[in-house]
């Protein structure tokens, strides 16, 4: 075990020990991933990282995906700015939803991150945690009949679903955006629309379950059982004692395991000033267990 960490909870969750220099060395990368895989979720308090710093974190753990905007030479940053005001993310509209439980890229191209990192910028006065689930826990708690029954299930996820997360009574504009922004993400013609097992089954040989607000339905199950499942396992998943709430002071860098971990943000206030800024690592393995496929 890692003297490096200590737990912040029992079921997910460790807090670093070790100083900002000893986090930027590579030959630390090794012993932060083996705790990434073993808590989930790695708190650095207070290290106030700038964003070259973070980059340089993030590039020791594996490959960086850029997101953040276009540079005038063509080429794209690879910090992302969380923030709810548009008037500095243009995408601030579409961060609204990150308020449900979700894991990023399920109905994307590609295997979902490996992992997420946050750093606190700005803080809101009110709301603006971070809280984090435990997926595998999530699974291994379920009884073995119920595990051998989900395992057979394949889930549809969308773009769309995850909107109507927080906007349930989308508008004709809603629903074309929405439609503009999938055929955008999607390069397979099925309109940004994945199906994943509903169990995933880890090369580590671990598995966890596939949840969160991007789900649509249950593949070949009637509305009705879709949603009474999705939200029974749901609210197993999210049970207190397998969650941790991060309340967040301005330094501090969160990295999670976005395949083993469900995640959300407590709902503040678009003008609360509140930013965060991302870095995510591409993800090696696929939730059908291929590393590299789709």
């Amino acid at each position: 075990m890692s003297e490096s960490f200590v737990p912040l909870t029992p079921r997910v969750g460790a807090k670093a020990t070790v100083g900002r220099d000893e986090v930027l060395d590579p030959a630390f990368a090794g012993e932060c991933l083996d705790a990434l895989e073993r808590y989930g979720v790695l708190l650095f308090p207070e290290v106030g990282f700038s964003d070259e710093e973070q980059v340089a974190f993030s590039r020791n753990l594996g490959d960086v995906v850029p997101q953040g905007p276009t540079r005038p030479d063509g080429t794209q940053e690879v910090v992302f700015k969380i923030t709810l005001d548009p008037t500095e993310n243009p995408a601030a509209e579409y961060l609204r939803a990150t308020i449900d439980w979700h894991i990023d890229g399920l109905f994307e191209d590609g295997p979902p991150a490996r992992a997420t990192m946050l750093s606190a910028h700005r803080l809101s006065a009110e709301g603006g945690q971070t809280e984090f689930c435990n997926t595998y826990a999530a699974y291994e708690d379920l009884p073995e009949e119920q595990r051998r029954h989900i395992e057979s299930l394949r889930v549809v996820h969308s773009l769309a679903a995850s909107q109507r997360a927080t906007n349930p009574d989308p508008s004709e504009d809603d629903q074309a955006r929405w439609r503009e922004a999938e055929a955008r993400r999607d390069r397979t013609g099925r309109v940004g629309e994945k199906e994943h097992p509903l169990v995933w089954r880890h090369e580590s040989g671990r598995k966890s379950l596939v949840l969160g607000m991007s789900v649509d339905h249950v593949s070949g199950a009637s509305d009705a059982d879709s949603r009474r499942l999705i939200e029974e396992l749901t609210a197993h998943a999210t049970r207190r004692e397998n969650v941790y709430r991060h309340e967040w002071k301005v330094g501090d860098l969160l990295i999670w395991d976005n395949c083993g971990v469900m995640h959300r943000a407590v709902p503040y206030a678009a003008d609360s000033g509140r930013m965060m800024h991302r870095t995510v690592l591409r993800g090696v393995e696929t939730i059908n267990g291929v590393a590299g496929a789709n």
